[in-house]
């Protein structure tokens, strides 16, 4: 496995990631909630509760876990950092926003007669800066380089700035050669063509949430891998839509039809949330619950190995020209 990866702590050579979690939220913050008089914020608990949970994956095998919550969910650079080193772990942070509810009023409306959301030439700039030239801790300094691109459309449809957004964020891929995120919204093969129309290369691609009842049932998940981009299987612990015993057999049949090398899975698990509720999902849980039903759906230990550790690793390192 070649190429290196934009940690926290700096790069590193992709094949010292290990097991990767590849779409997880370390703090989320729903913007405005650190300001809230009955929501406690204590750094320190803060941090003993994800250095906890870090641990925790770390000794059921993992190395690595991507926090995929962009610029602004709780994204705290320091925090990541401290981490990191008390744990052992591998922290990887991302850039990018989305989706357009979820989009701060300056993005929408810059200063223009009259308001224009942002053209994707901005958003690009934006983001290849935060890979470029640091990640930016608000009205302080730059730190380390992002090491993912993240966005995601309505869930009822695209909108005209969250296509902005995408091609922005696909264009900021393209020059930095880091891989983009992508939560899809009604149509996971429109929206992937969204970017690739933009010249991002479908391996520097994973489409998100296509353990997504929806998306099973429009073939979406092969339809994906046959592009040539990842397929996220990243709700895994979550209830809502399909069951774990249900996305082993889904991971199955993709690896039997020849696509295990297009797969990457994860939680998205919160470690800490503020202003919204949290499933309980553990990052460990890929590790402890779903990995022994991937074996028992006859997944070889091999093929699990590719989907942990070399799919991953593949994706996150950064595309050299």
């Amino acid at each position: 496995m070649n190429g290196t990866v934009h940690t926290v702590l700096g790069d590193i050579p992709a094949d010292q990631l290990g097991v990767v979690a590849v779409h997880e939220a370390l703090l989320s913050v729903v913007p405005g909630a650190q300001y809230a008089y009955d929501i406690p914020f204590d750094r320190a608990e803060i941090f003993a509760e994800l250095a906890a949970k870090l641990r925790a994956f770390a000794a059921a095998g993992g190395g690595a876990i991507v926090d995929a919550t962009g610029m602004f969910h709780g994204r705290d650079l320091p925090l990541y950092e401290a981490l990191s080193r008390a744990t052992g772990v591998h922290i990887i942070a991302s850039t990018g926003q989305g989706p357009e509810g979820e989009l701060g009023g300056y993005f929408l409306t810059p200063q223009t007669n009259p308001p224009t959301p942002w053209p994707a030439e901005r958003f690009a700039e934006l983001y290849a800066r935060e890979i470029t030239e640091g990640m930016v801790v608000p009205r302080v300094e730059r730190r380390a380089a992002a090491g993912l691109i993240a966005t995601g459309a309505t869930r009822t449809g695209m909108t005209a700035t969250e296509e902005s957004q995408f091609r922005g964020c696909a264009r900021a891929g393209a020059v930095t050669g880091v891989a983009l995120s992508i939560r899809h919204g009604t149509d996971a093969l429109h929206d992937l063509g969204v970017v690739l129309d933009a010249a991002l290369p479908a391996d520097r691609v994973v489409v998100g949430g296509l353990d997504r009842a929806d998306a099973i049932a429009a073939g979406a998940p092969a339809a994906v891998a046959g592009a040539g981009a990842y397929v996220g299987i990243d709700h895994i612990g979550h209830s809502g839509e399909i069951d774990d015993a249900a996305r082993a057999a889904l991971v199955a049949g993709l690896v039997a039809a020849g696509h295990g090398d297009r797969v990457v899975l994860s939680s998205s698990a919160t470690g800490v949330a503020k202003g919204h509720h949290d499933a309980g999902v553990s990052f460990s849980h890929v590790l402890e619950v779903f990995v022994p039903l991937l074996q028992e759906a006859g997944v070889p230990d091999d093929g699990i190995h590719r989907l942990l550790v070399d799919n991953p690793g593949r994706l996150l390192a950064v595309k050299e020209d």
